[in-house]
């Protein structure tokens, strides 16, 4: 069935979208110069966002996390703020505190840094769990509550966090809950020796991020959005996807089975990379391609599996083949 999906007759996206695409492939480009070497990943943290997540890049310090995710703000032209996560960091520090002001006799809202388009978090798993637990209803319903008052947050918002591995000192694992609340998870890795060679080479890269400007506007952004949400998925796509679920669920590779919640993120984070793509409709490769990034830490492979999450979930995928 699934072979059917690629027919030139599938409907495509009902206005012209070009001028939308054009500055999303700028945005790759633009943060690629700064991040060599790393070009699929960019692209993954671009779909991310195009598709209306949060992101978690997670790896060792000095690969480039905070590098990443700053040149995906400033590119985007999105208002943001950094905030340095660490062991002593109260939820106020984050999402804000109310303050009684003599003069009015009134109790203040002065907002936290969470109050941005665009907030980083850098090494998240730093703080403690009150901290990061701050972070859930921001990141669910783009929205703060302090002290019965409702404060919403401004659209779009995205957290984009950097973590380092959990095995190293002073680190706190996020919760299952916080995890799942990222739609996708990604680890750079080390450069290659020509990308290394280049920055070696090169400038630094504090400078370059001092000279990036935003190549396209939070409207265009959001429109884009809008229009990559909207992409084609054919029956046989959607039972594909089911199936993936379906399998995850059997006993058989993890503890675990996936969500509905997660199908809903791996079909709209496919959408999104098929429109990266220049294409009008969603197809197995790219339901493939988000995958490992959207579903991998949702999952604990089954005890002496020999292999983890990824590996696992891409030892899935190969056995279910295209239903």
């Amino acid at each position: 069935m699934v072979r059917d999906m690629n027919s030139t007759s599938l409907h495509a996206v009902a206005h012209d979208d070009g001028a939308l695409r054009a500055p999303l492939i700028k945005l790759v480009d633009q943060v690629s110069t700064v991040v060599v070497g790393k070009r699929p990943q960019i692209e993954t943290c671009v779909a991310c966002l195009l598709a209306g997540g949060h992101l978690l890049i997670e790896d060792l310090p000095g690969v480039g996390k905070t590098t990443l995710a700053q040149s995906l703000a400033l590119s985007l032209g999105l208002a943001f703020k950094r905030v340095q996560f660490t062991a002593d960091m109260m939820p106020s520090d984050l999402i804000g505190v109310s303050i009684y002001e003599r003069s009015t006799e009134k109790f203040t809202f002065h907002p936290g840094p969470v109050f941005s388009q665009v907030l980083l978090a850098d090494e998240i798993n730093r703080a403690g769990a009150r901290t990061q637990s701050a972070l859930l209803e921001a990141m669910e319903e783009q929205q703060v509550s302090l002290e019965g008052q409702t404060h919403p947050l401004p659209e779009p918002f995205f957290v984009i966090a950097t973590q380092n591995p959990a095995d190293q000192l002073g680190t706190h694992p996020l919760p299952e809950s916080q995890l799942d609340r990222f739609l996708v998870r990604l680890s750079l890795g080390y450069p290659d020796p020509k990308a290394e060679y280049a920055l070696l080479a090169g400038r630094n890269r504090r400078e370059l991020l001092h000279e990036l400007r935003p190549v396209m506007s939070p409207t265009t952004f959001l429109a884009a959005r809008q229009a990559a949400l909207q992409l084609h998925a054919a029956p046989a796509l959607l039972n594909y996807v089911l199936a993936l679920l379906n399998e995850s669920r059997n006993g058989h590779w993890f503890q675990q089975g996936l969500s509905p919640r997660a199908g809903l993120a791996l079909l709209r984070t496919a959408r999104a990379h098929a429109y990266l793509q220049g294409r009008n409709y969603v197809s197995p490769e790219d339901v493939q391609a988000m995958a490992g990034p959207v579903l991998a830490h949702r999952l604990i492979p089954m005890v002496g599996s020999g292999q983890d999450a990824a590996q696992q979930l891409q030892t899935m995928i190969e056995a279910v083949g295209l239903v």
